[in-house]
C-alpha cells in the first residue's frame, strides 16, 4: 500500500505497546520474519519500526512502567487529513480524548481516542510517515476489526466522524457485522461483540496478520510462548485464528482463501 491507497478514515498503521521489547521482537521475528529499526531515543523515545522484506509493517513501543496496570496491546491508527478537526468532531460525537494531538517530529501528528463504545483508537495525520508499506501480504496486517459492546453507537460514530460508507454484512442476533467502506474499498469491519465479551473486557480494535498457513503459524506461536484464544476455523474470508503473544497482546491470523 502506498499513501494514496489510504483514504481518510482508513486504518493506516498499527503498533504494539509491550512490557518486554526484546521478547516481543524475538516473538514476531520468529513468527513473521520481521526485522527492526530503532528510532532516535531523544526524538522518538526508542520507538521501533518493524519491517517485512524491507517494507514497514508495524511499530513497537516499550511501556514506561514495564506494563504495570496496562495490558500489552496492539493499537490501530486511522488516517485523517486534519487531526485537530478530527479530534474535535470525534469528541463532539461522544469520544474521549486519551492523548491530544501531538507532533511526532518529521513524521506526522498522532492522537488517541476512546470511541463511544469504549474502544481505544489512534488517529494519524501524515507527515514523513505515510502508513504501512506492506498490507494484505504474508507477515503484515491484512484486516482491522472493531469488536464493540455498543454496536449501533460504533457504526454511526465511524460513519459520521470519518465520512465513511457502511455496508451491513450480517444482521442476525447471532452475528451482526458492518463493513466500513470508501467507495468500493473495504477498509475495516465492526462486529457486535456485546454477547460474547465478558464484562471486564472492553471493546477493542483487533489486527489480523496474514499468513500462508494458519495452523502452522498457530503451532509455531505456541512454541514461542503464545496462547490460543480462538482455535483456527474456516470463515467466508479464509481460515482465521485468535492468539495472544508472549507478553499477552492479542492478535488474529488470517489465511486468505486460495
Amino acid at each position: 500500500m502506498t499513501s494514496h491507497d489510504f483514504p481518510a478514515g482508513a486504518p493506516c498503521w498499527i503498533d504494539l505497546m509491550t512490557s518486554d521489547m526484546s521478547r516481543s521482537r524475538e516473538f514476531y521475528t520468529a513468527l513473521f520474519g520481521w526485522n527492526y529499526e530503532v528510532g532516535d531515543e531523544e526524538k522518538y523515545g526508542g520507538y521501533t519500526t518493524a519491517f517485512k522484506d524491507g517494507k514497514s509493517v508495524a511499530g513497537l513501543m516499550q511501556s514506561q512502567d514495564g506494563g504495570q496496570g496496562y495490558p500489552d496491546v496492539w493499537s490501530t491508527y486511522l488516517r485523517v487529513d486534519d487531526i485537530a478537526a478530527s479530534v474535535s468532531a470525534a469528541t463532539n460525537a461522544g469520544a474521549i480524548s486519551y492523548l491530544d494531538p501531538m507532533d511526532v517530529p518529521e513524521q506526522g501528528k498522532m492522537a488517541m481516542l476512546g470511541d463511544p463504545s469504549g474502544a481505544s483508537v489512534g488517529l494519524w495525520e501524515f507527515g514523513g510517515h505515510t502508513g504501512f508499506q506492506a498490507h494484505e501480504e504474508t507477515g503484515a496486517a491484512a484486516w482491522h476489526e472493531l469488536h464493540s459492546k455498543d454496536y449501533p453507537a460504533a457504526v454511526s460514530f465511524y460513519r459520521d466522524v470519518f465520512g465513511l460508507q457502511t455496508s451491513v454484512m450480517s444482521d442476525t442476533p447471532e452475528f451482526r457485522y458492518t463493513n466500513l467502506l470508501d467507495g468500493e474499498q473495504e477498509l475495516a469491519g465492526i462486529m457486535d461483540a456485546a454477547a460474547f465479551l465478558p464484562d471486564e473486557v472492553p471493546s477493542s480494535w483487533q489486527v489480523y496478520f496474514q499468513t500462508d498457513d494458519v495452523d502452522a503459524t498457530v503451532a509455531l506461536a505456541l512454541t514461542l510462548g503464545g496462547t490460543v484464544i480462538n482455535a483456527a476455523e474456516d470463515s467466508p474470508y479464509g481460515r482465521i485464528a485468535g492468539l495472544s503473544d508472549c507478553t499477552g497482546a492479542m492478535f488474529k491470523l488470517v489465511q486468505p482463501q486460495a
